[in-house]
């Protein structure tokens, strides 16, 4: 008969990406030992390109609590966004109308050093298991999996946190919740290519032939995105059938135009609003995407990731150290406070930028009324900047 290895911990946490990493070192710079699971390696989640983009608050936390610097140094600060439109660009300029900026800094890079935060301080994080459970969550929660090595292992806690993304399984533990959704009939195909940057800043592109995103990753990679059907096979694409697409979405008057270069990978990312309530479930408490997703156009998944587990530090932190479990029944209403007003403005970004295959001319004419009506006020423009610079934490 098999040895089972048992582990005794305050608070055990399904997911060891971002959310997972930053709960658990808020819990250590709080004095509260915590134990993270994750059934990807680190190379994985290390080699996964997704958001880029850090609101002034995400960067804050990084600094203030220890994680690291770097973001300050390898990350580029972003003090507005171009929105596209009829062929011309109008700038939304962050620092002038909400006094903020946000941060280029790939998904990719906060794993590392949150990671990198972890391991200097000795955090117990696990990854490449398999065959995870979680059971018990009304009385003393535990998580048993298997390691790398086949070993099983058994973790008792006094709170489980699933922060184990839009695949949970710790969702599913949660009795009767109140699911809402919102599905879009589009997505986006994503690339990485060669080239240098296009310009200093995000360009978000509308046009007749729908949406289009232009970032930056480094001097030599960019990454950039069209809106497309969810069924495209990405195989079915060319480096000249691609960058044809981008050419004649940000094609105008104005003259500008792409610099392109070899496509490094290609993926279709579709999209959906989804929020799960309540967020508690007696002794598991949910974060990041493993209760809410929304679309990518206003950049707040992560984001709000990480808002999540600002307030659910402090909330087990009351619960741990002084015994105060009615922390725990507020945490669902602080942390979707932040949450719906994020699908409003991410809803809000998607339906004004993106095409629907089923729009009229009213339609169509009434969109780029919205657009010309937003940069043409100094209040619309203050709300975008607001929104996607992040709002202030209470």
């Amino acid at each position: 008969m098999s040895t089972v290895a048992h582990t005794r911990t305050r608070v055990a946490i399904v997911g060891g990406g971002p959310a997972g990493l930053m709960l658990s070192h808020l819990l250590h710079v709080a004095g509260i030992d915590s134990v993270v699971i994750d059934n990807r390696t680190v190379e994985q989640i290390e080699t996964t390109h997704r958001a880029g983009i850090l609101e002034r608050d995400s960067v804050r936390l990084l600094v203030d609590s220890g994680v690291s610097d770097r973001v300050l140094t390898d990350g580029h600060e972003h003090e507005g966004i171009a929105l596209r439109f009829g062929g011309v660009s109008h700038r939304i300029d962050f620092q002038k109308l909400a006094g903020a900026s946000c941060w280029l800094y790939p998904q990719t890079e906060v794993f590392i050093d949150l990671h990198r935060a972890r391991t200097r301080d000795g955090g117990d994080v696990r990854y490449g298991i398999t065959d995870t459970e979680v059971t018990d969550v009304l009385d003393t929660p535990t998580v048993r999996y298997t390691d790398a090595d086949g070993a099983r292992h058994e973790i008792t806690a006094d709170l489980v946190v699933g922060a184990d993304g839009s695949r949970s399984i710790c969702r599913k533990l949660v009795a009767d919740p109140h699911m809402y959704y919102r599905e879009y009939p589009f997505a986006w195909f994503g690339v990485m290519v060669q080239a240098p940057p296009s310009a200093p800043e995000l360009i978000y592109n509308r046009s007749p032939q729908g949406f289009a995103l232009i970032s930056q990753r480094t001097d030599t990679v960019q990454r950039m995105y069209f809106q497309c059907d969810p069924g495209e096979n990405p195989d079915d694409w060319s480096d000249d059938r691609i960058w044809e697409q981008l050419h004649t979405r940000l094609s105008g008057a104005d003259g500008f135009r792409l610099k392109d270069g070899p496509v490094l990978e290609r993926t279709v990312l579709p999209f959906r609003s989804f929020v799960q309530s309540p967020m508690r479930h007696g002794r598991l408490l949910l974060a990041g995407d493993a209760a809410h997703t929304v679309p990518p156009t206003g950049a707040k998944g992560l984001n709000l990731a990480l808002s999540d587990v600002r307030v659910l530090a402090e909330v087990l932190e009351r619960a741990i150290t002084k015994g105060e479990d009615d922390a725990l029944d507020a945490y669902t209403d602080r942390a979707l406070a932040r949450v719906w007003k994020a699908q409003h403005f991410s809803y809000w970004m998607t339906t004004m930028l993106h095409n629907s295959s089923d729009a009229s001319d009213f339609d169509e004419q009434r969109q780029l009324g919205e657009l010309a009506t937003l940069v043409a006020s100094e209040a619309g423009s203050t709300y975008l900047a607001e929104g996607y610079t992040g709002w202030p934490h209470h």
